[in-house]
């Protein structure tokens, strides 16, 4: 069924409200977009909480960025969302966020790139990290260029997160899978290290991916996401267990090699 414009405002301030109330935006921050149809842009302006908006706050500019109806100003981020709809056909919603946990990733310059849990393998892929930008130039997208055609979510570095889909709540779906991932990785590591799967694994989950109705663009990209095989050390099969006294003998060898005992 296809939704009236009003419909759509109703849609981008309700998913205001659930970044709003889950703590992904503060004050201003953030994005949502729409695409109404080829020409025309559904936007959240500039200067207003995400949490606080009204249907009749929302803004439509045309695919050039240019306002063409609405009270208040364009976000200075609509080249993000405009660079987006341009190089993913496929996409009618954007949503721009700081997800807390997610953005702690993006600014220690870590992607949520491990293979660790079957849903975020099935529905993301995984979550690669664009590279820094200045808000508001055309140096925001340059980094996210080469990603945008492969994947469906990106960490932006020293600055947020990105998700878009086939309609705004696809877009938010991915965004709050994101956090929950990065949460749970956050956990993972706080106790000691989180267990990656094996290649074997991931393949499957991957291939899973058309069973399941899963369009998301990335599909295994090389790195992306990562098997246990691909860190250092390499899967169970390369590793090997010494008892204690076998490794004092292994230490006292290696000393003696050295002139060193």
């Amino acid at each position: 069924m296809v939704k009236t414009e009003r419909e759509h405002r109703e849609d981008i301030c309700r998913i205001g409200q659930l970044v709003f109330q889950k703590g992904w935006v503060a004050a201003n921050d953030g994005n949502i977009t729409i695409r109404l149809d080829a020409e025309r842009i559904l936007a959240t302006p500039t200067g207003v909480s995400k949490g606080m908006m009204q249907c009749d706050d929302l803004i439509i500019v045309d695919m050039k960025g240019n306002k063409i109806s609405g009270r208040a100003e364009r976000t200075s981020e609509i080249a993000m969302h405009l660079t987006i709809y341009e190089m993913r056909p496929d996409i009618k919603s954007v949503v721009h966020a700081h997800p807390p946990v997610a953005t702690g990733f993006a600014t220690a310059g870590k992607p949520l790139n491990l293979g660790l849990l079957p849903e975020v393998v099935i529905g993301l892929g995984c979550v690669p990290l664009a590279g820094y930008g200045l808000p508001g130039t055309p140096e925001l997208t340059e980094p996210m260029l080469p990603l945008i055609p492969k994947y469906d979510a990106l960490l932006m570095a020293n600055h947020g997160a990105v998700c878009y889909g086939e309609d705004v709540y696809k877009a938010y779906f991915r965004m709050e899978t994101m956090e929950h991932f990065a949460r749970i990785s956050l956990v993972a590591e706080l106790l000691g290290g989180a267990r990656t799967l094996p290649r074997v694994e991931v393949d499957k989950l991957l291939d899973s991916r058309t069973r399941y109705g899963v369009k998301a663009k990335s599909a295994g990209e090389p790195g992306c996401p990562l098997a246990a095989e691909d860190l250092a050390g390499g899967g169970e099969e390369d590793r090997f267990y010494v008892t204690r006294s076998e490794l004092i003998g292994l230490v006292d060898e290696a000393l003696k090699a050295r002139g060193l005992a």
